[in-house]
């Protein structure tokens, strides 16, 4: 299967390290988890939607992350022990920062006036940041001229991403009908796909970090205080009352506890030390076309021609570049 020969190839690229698995996991495993947060995270800007119309959104992200990070934490600990030195606990501090706080805090906060499907299709060029960011990485650490440098291909399918941004957002601008998008929201998806490449590749090359599970509940558990830290700076407390949240909203948080924090974070910790970023970050493919189908099946967003027409741009683009990592020109 062309899948799993892709795959099998991206694991080699991973720089040694003490900290890193010394046995690659077969192709297999590692399609297995990709289609887990292609599947899963698509579902999530759905439940993220209905989970903040009754609860404050960093309030909510909070929450929702200091739950799964004590369970996947306790669990850790049952089966061998959750240890972490101090700079363990301050690199998972700062990477939380970057992906819990920037990245998910963000989009959350963003979902409460932006349709899910809209939100994929915006975070869906989350993979032009990585290219860039690859790159960037790749000349830091002093590798050759040619390792990393965007390629034509790739060029083609950044241009591509950018056009389909344009076509989904900017319309939106000036129209006056009920879906329509303002610029701070959708300034604020974009920085969330930053902020989530940055914290990515932070993660990727730490020299001393720990092994995924207990990385993973370690930033669940800082990110949830950074949330909540930026709940309680913007009065979302004081607002807030149990007895409003709606049953949906409370199933919908539920679902970003097990599928969305314990399943599909940990799952995209664990991709992130063994195949490529660019690689992974094609979840943003999928993603769109199941936010999309779901937000019009369940919430009955409106689905435009302009939406169909965005997304084949934007997902045509990023595809080109996963392709442009394959080929030699």
């Amino acid at each position: 299967m062309k899948c799993t020969k892709i795959l099998a190839q991206t694991h080699k690229i991973m720089p040694d390290s003490n900290s890193k698995p010394s046995q690659s996991p077969s192709p297999i495993l590692l399609l297995a988890g990709l289609l887990t947060i292609y599947l899963i995270w698509g579902s999530t800007y759905l439940a993220i939607r209905i989970a903040v119309d009754t609860i404050p959104p960093f309030l909510m992200a909070s929450t929702r992350f200091l739950v799964a990070g004590l369970v996947l934490a306790g669990a850790v600990g049952w089966l061998r022990g959750f240890q972490l030195t101090k700079k363990q606990w301050r690199d998972s501090f700062i990477v939380s920062g970057f992906m819990i706080l920037g990245g998910n805090g963000l989009v959350s906060w963003a979902e409460t006036s932006v349709p899910s499907g809209i939100a994929t299709l915006v975070i869906a060029v989350n993979p032009l940041f990585f290219v860039f960011a690859e790159w960037g990485v790749a000349w830091w650490r002093g590798a050759p001229a040619s390792e990393g440098r965007p390629k034509l291909l790739t060029f083609v399918g950044l241009a591509l991403g950018t056009i389909g941004l344009v076509v989904l957002v900017g319309p939106a601008f000036f129209d006056t009908d009920q879906t329509q998008l303002q610029p701070l929201p959708v300034f604020a998806l974009v920085l969330a796909c930053l902020c989530w490449t940055i914290g990515s590749l932070y993660n990727r090359f730490l020299p001393d970090a720990t092994e995924p599970f207990a990385g993973s509940a370690a930033q669940m558990l800082c990110g949830s205080v950074w949330l909540l830290a930026v709940s309680l700076l913007i009065g979302e407390t004081r607002a807030f009352s149990i007895a409003k949240v709606s049953g949906v909203s409370i199933y919908a948080w539920l679902y970003l506890v097990i599928a969305g924090s314990l399943i599909a974070y940990t799952t995209f910790v664990w991709l992130m030390n063994h195949a490529s970023p660019s690689v992974i970050s094609t979840y943003a493919y999928v993603n769109p076309i199941v936010a999309v189908f779901l937000g019009w099946l369940i919430l009955n967003e409106s689905v435009s021609p302009r939406l169909f027409l965005a997304s084949a741009i934007i997902i045509a683009g990023v595809a080109l570049i996963t392709i442009s990592k394959q080929r030699k020109v």
